[in-house]
């Protein structure tokens, strides 16, 4: 009863706001697990893809979405999702293990491969991480492509505003391979973050959002070709809105930059 309260409260909330587009919801499934791959805009994408859709999705999120901004953290718990401490060593492991027993109780699991937000509406390297879940539990991936969202709560926004925004979700996505092989888990990460970018037109980044940041904040160098200032590479290989100058540098620079979180979901 309280999770019907809750549902019917976000759901109008996010419809208020949002007036959203939604298109392909018929591929989530109505039973069973599922895994929800999405692009990362804002830091209500984990709020507002639960909220409009008719099952539950469980997300997990750093704590300080909890603890920081209190109108974020509100609509953290509304939207299910699970505060995780990204400072541990083991938080990597302990998303992986949250996510697991969602998914073997036949739920559904949202995660953004990106790991944290972008940092300029570039559709960015995906981590690992998801690709050793659908590997291990063996759950189809829904892409999902989010549009709009950072206009509802800008970076260092307090308060959400009036925006539209669209949701597409892509056909479900089974992957063969095994979750402890490294190349099978790169090999389905970049088939998934290739058809987030499909879904989303995105340009696309061969270098991790992460290590963008910090660049930009001048804690550390960035990787070569990170910038992609004249479009990028795609992550299946094909071109996307660039010639994808110098972009295999800047993922093998990244992958060493990230390789010590791989199974980074928990958004920044």
């Amino acid at each position: 009863m309280l999770y019907q309260v809750v549902k019917f409260t976000a759901t109008s909330l996010a419809h208020a706001m949002c007036r959203p587009h939604i298109s392909g919801a018929a591929h989530v499934p109505r039973t069973g697990p599922a895994i929800l791959a999405a692009n990362h805009l804002s830091v209500l994408d984990s709020f507002l893809l639960p909220a409009l859709l008719p099952r539950p999705v469980t997300f997990v999120a750093k704590n300080e979405y909890f603890s920081g901004n209190p109108v974020a953290g509100w609509f953290m718990r509304l939207g299910n999702s699970l505060p995780i401490d990204r400072e541990s060593a083991h938080a990597a492991q302990a998303m992986l293990d949250a996510a697991t027993e969602v998914l073997e109780r036949g739920d559904l699991f949202g995660i953004h491969p990106e790991g944290t937000r972008s940092p300029d509406g570039r559709l960015y390297r995906g981590k690992i991480g998801v690709a050793w879940l659908a590997l291990r539990t063996g759950a189809p991936v829904l892409p999902v492509a989010l549009s709009g969202t950072e206009k509802v709560l800008p970076v260092g926004a307090k308060v959400p505003r009036p925006a539209r925004i669209g949701i597409k979700i892509g056909a479900p996505m089974t992957f063969e391979g095994s979750h402890t092989n490294a190349r099978d888990r790169r090999r389905v990460t970049d088939e998934i973050m290739a058809a987030i970018q499909r879904l989303s037109g995105q340009e696309y980044v061969p270098a991790y959002a992460a290590s963008v940041k910090a660049a930009s904040s001048g804690d550390t160098p960035a990787p070569n070709g990170s910038t992609a200032p004249n479009g990028s590479t795609a992550p299946n290989g094909s071109a996307s809105n660039g010639s994808g100058r110098n972009g295999s540098t800047a993922g093998q620079a990244a992958s060493k930059i990230a390789a010590s979180d791989p199974a980074d979901g928990a958004h920044g």
